[in-house]
């Protein structure tokens, strides 16, 4: 029997867990300050005149409102000189105030009235006006909706409007200490779930009592529950993100299961894949050959080096064993991995074509799953952070097949 799954009941799984925030601190008004700084100096360099930030990671990551995207625009205007003034419907002022850090007037707009026209004319009371030589360009949220932007645009009100990217994805690539602490810990916690989730396997139990506990358990060790959770076993692991039935656990299947969780909106991501018993030698090859290439990428990242190496550095170790080629299955269907911090999925990204360079704080997930149709599908999903003295694991990788968690390592 593989090593650290099966022979607990949920009871004492869950029993064995505890919280695990103790000493935690979020993101300080110092560090919020110093990212809005960071930023306008940019702007500056590339011309822009202001920013909008649009509810959602962006808004967030400068001025630590947490706002899920609506309707109903809601964000911040960033002038390239001075501070920074909040757009809201006139009804969120008190709730936008509460969820601040960085401090700032609230212009607010009524439910009949244009919140287009308000941050235009906002933009105007901050001396940004337009003339007859020059247009003020303004930078955009890049996840601001369409509907906004076109909004906007037909007002056409003598502004140049251009995405954002350039400066939002540019500050945000680069983690701080702070923020790797805050991952560390999110994937401290989301490892324990997932030996707990291990631990609590048995014959005919179903994904969704999984799903159900692994939601639990992360409660346990302190976090609000899972963000996400995929539970698959036998040839539904050959899907990277599921099927929509439940499926209940034989022996010799493939247990593949997917979570993480926030702390303080820093985000885990890990995946770890074992058997439920014995692993056959297919399924044994195929588990090296995983590792191998997460190894593989693992060595690729190096300061400088282009995203798209690390993941020619997995394709190619996949290759060499077989599998592909490209995106061919058996394989690798899809990138070797994707940034994250506050958002689970954000650039750059370890794939063909992404000739970002890798550099200190960056952080990324190494997971190039191998699905073999009909069959089963391996992922090890681990995540690394790159130092001036190169890769960094948060998590140390999968041990073995046998041992996935090292328990007797």
């Amino acid at each position: 029997m593989t090593i650290g799954v099966g022979g607990s009941s949920q009871e004492e799984a869950l029993g064995r867990l505890s919280n695990m925030l103790n000493g935690v601190e979020p993101i300080s008004l110092a560090e919020y300050t110093a990212r809005i700084e960071k930023a306008q100096r940019r702007m500056a360099q590339l011309g822009l005149d202001a920013m909008f930030l649009s509810a959602g990671a962006n808004l967030e990551y400068f001025t630590g409102v947490r706002w899920n995207p609506s309707e109903r625009m809601v964000g911040a205007i960033l002038p390239a000189k001075g501070a920074l003034e909040y757009l809201a419907p006139a009804f969120e002022e008190g709730t936008i105030r509460d969820f601040m850090v960085v401090e700032g007037p609230v212009n607010g707009w009524q439910e009949h009235e244009s919140p287009y026209r308000l941050l235009l004319d906002c933009l105007r009371r901050m001396g940004i006006k337009p003339n007859t030589s020059l247009r003020p360009c303004i930078g955009l949220c890049p996840s601001l909706p369409f509907f906004m932007f076109d909004g906007l645009r037909l007002l056409n009100t003598g502004y140049a409007f251009t995405d954002a990217s350039a400066v939002t994805s540019h500050c945000r690539q680069r983690k701080s200490t702070a923020e790797i602490a805050l991952m560390q810990r999110a994937k401290n916690l989301t490892l324990e779930v997932h030996k707990a989730a291990a631990s609590i396997l048995q014959e005919g139990i179903s994904t969704t009592e999984v799903v159900q506990f692994i939601e639990k358990a992360h409660r346990v060790v302190g976090a609000s529950g899972s963000t996400f959770c995929i539970v698959l076993f036998g040839q539904a692991s050959a899907f990277p993100h599921g099927v929509k039935y439940p499926q209940t656990l034989k022996r010799g299947d493939m247990v593949l299961i997917d979570t993480g969780c926030r702390v303080h909106s820093y985000l885990s991501d890990i995946t770890r894949s074992y058997v439920f018993g014995e692993p056959n030698e297919h399924q044994r090859a195929i588990w090296n050959f995983e590792k191998e290439a997460q190894l593989a990428a693992f060595a690729a990242a190096q300061l400088g080096a282009r995203c798209e190496e690390v993941d020619e550095a997995a394709r190619s170790s996949l290759e060499a064993c077989g599998l592909g080629p490209g995106y061919q299955l058996p394989g690798l269907p899809h990138r070797t991995g994707h940034g994250i911090g506050l958002e689970i999925h954000e650039g750059p990204y370890l794939v063909r074509g992404d000739q970002t360079p890798l550099d200190v704080g960056m952080c990324f997930s190494n997971e190039p799953m191998i699905c073999v149709p009909g069959e089963f599908g391996v992922r090890l999903e681990d995540h690394f952070y790159m130092t001036e003295g190169g890769p960094r694991w948060f998590t140390q990788p999968s041990h073995s097949i046998d041992d996935p968690f090292g328990l007797d390592a």
